[in-house]
């Protein structure tokens, strides 16, 4: 299937999209993977920015600590991932820059009058530093899930379920556009078509975690478009 058949088939189904943040909306994976590049390197775990981006996108602070525990031989301090997250913070409120025609994507759903939501294994705080420095703070305002919102980030469902349901909307009627392996297990867990962002390849894992690719985010408002159409 394509991401064109998908959205056809959505048709008069699609009340709500929901976007994952880090790597669709806004491209601030190489930031917070060079901060935990730096923080595992000097801890003893020797990790190049690429192999922390491989092993860890996605995922949120919380899960990564059994991971580098397991991998140090040791638990990490308490605090770590507090600690962490406001270097990440940091960082962001300077650093970050919205994934091209993105943002553009979110004022085209809204003109076609489909609600659209974000949940993110971020943090607010991590979220808030990124919305301020693109100049979209009131435009997200509302619409935004964390991980900390609900008892299991991604891989679990439970962040779309609870952007669904301040949306009034069933699974069955939601759209998710993500760009990592959890975002989508999470989608499908969560009974939701997952249109998978896929800039840099073909998408295969991402079609295999249950995703159909779409390559790059101008595409988006046209398969918007399209299921709108498909509905009339």
């Amino acid at each position: 299937m394509t991401a064109r058949e998908l959205m056809a088939r959505r048709s008069a189904m699609l009340r709500l999209v929901i976007f994952d943040c880090d790597g669709v909306l806004v491209d601030s994976e190489p930031v917070a993977n060079r901060i935990l590049a730096e923080e595992l390197t000097a801890r003893g775990w020797a990790m190049p920015v690429a192999e922390a981006t491989r092993r860890f996108v996605g995922m949120s602070l919380p899960a990564m600590r059994p991971v580098v525990e397991a991998r140090l031989g040791r638990r990490l301090p308490d605090g770590w991932e507090d600690g962490l997250q406001d270097r990440i913070v940091a960082a962001l409120a300077t650093e970050a820059v919205a994934i091209p025609d993105a943002i553009a994507a979110l004022h085209a759903a809204s003109a076609l009058g489909i609600a659209w939501r974000i949940a993110s294994n971020s943090s607010h705080a991590e979220m808030e530093a990124k919305f301020r420095r693109l100049g979209i703070a009131g435009l997200v305002a509302g619409r935004v899930h964390s991980f900390t919102d609900v008892a299991q980030g991604k891989p679990a469902p439970d962040l779309f379920l609870a952007a669904a349901r301040a949306e009034g909307a069933m699974p069955g009627e939601c759209v998710v556009v993500e760009d990592s392996v959890p975002g989508v297990s999470a989608a499908v867990a969560a009974g939701m078509d997952c249109l998978g962002f896929a800039p840099h390849g073909d998408g295969a894992a991402l079609r295999a975690a249950g995703a159909v690719p779409f390559h790059a985010m101008r595409e988006l408002p046209a398969l918007l478009s399209l299921a709108r159409r498909c509905a009339a």
